[in-house]
């Protein structure tokens, strides 16, 4: 059975009607962020969903102010290991949907025009929750990025400037999926269509 697609609009349904608020105002749940709640973790994207779209958007990266509409690959944000330990949660153009909501981890091959946006949100040990930069991967035709695989790996800072950083910076892990045609899930228990 194929899985249902989620808009951002049905993911903030989840998100238990938090209030929003500016990102600095947002408090971080206090302990490991690997075993917080599904309620905790709501509540803080909750608080901070209005002000990640504000900053990305501030600048003038063509994904920013699109990516909202894409398919969300996970019932809520969540902590996968890379990128810094951030709470994360990904969204897929329509190119990419389909073949990415398979989770499969051997013999993927995204198309062409693939794009996968990232958001990622800071716990800090000082109690603050804070914006972090949104991850960017778009797959290019065969030959135009060769050393990573086809793929071009961008990012937008919380202010809405570019995330500079060398290809290989991300690819270097990312190369570690290569059945998944580079492809970094969400943690299982979080992927959209997933059986808790």
């Amino acid at each position: 059975m194929k899985a249902p697609l989620l808009t951002a609009a049905a993911l903030t349904t989840l998100t238990l009607g938090a209030s929003q608020a500016a990102a600095q105002d947002c408090v971080a749940p206090s302990g490991d962020p690997f075993e917080l709640d599904a309620a905790a973790v709501a509540e803080v994207y909750a608080c901070m969903e209005a002000g990640m779209l504000e900053g990305y958007t501030s600048g003038d990266d063509p994904v920013a102010p699109v990516y909202r509409d894409w398919t969300v690959t996970a019932t809520r944000p969540a902590v996968a290991g890379p990128h810094g330990e951030r709470l994360l949660l990904t969204f897929a153009n329509e190119t990419a949907a389909e073949q990415y909501l398979k989770f499969e981890t051997e013999g993927v091959a995204m198309p062409a025009g693939s794009v996968l946006a990232k958001e990622s949100i800071k716990l800090g040990e000082d109690g603050k929750a804070r914006v972090g930069p949104l991850f960017i991967m778009t797959k290019v035709a065969s030959g135009e990025a060769e050393d990573t695989d086809n793929w071009v790996y961008s990012g937008v800072l919380p202010n809405g400037k570019p995330l500079s950083f060398k290809q290989s910076f991300c690819h270097d892990c990312h190369a570690g999926f290569a059945g998944q045609d580079a492809l970094a899930y969400p943690v299982e228990e979080v992927r959209v269509g997933a059986t808790n």
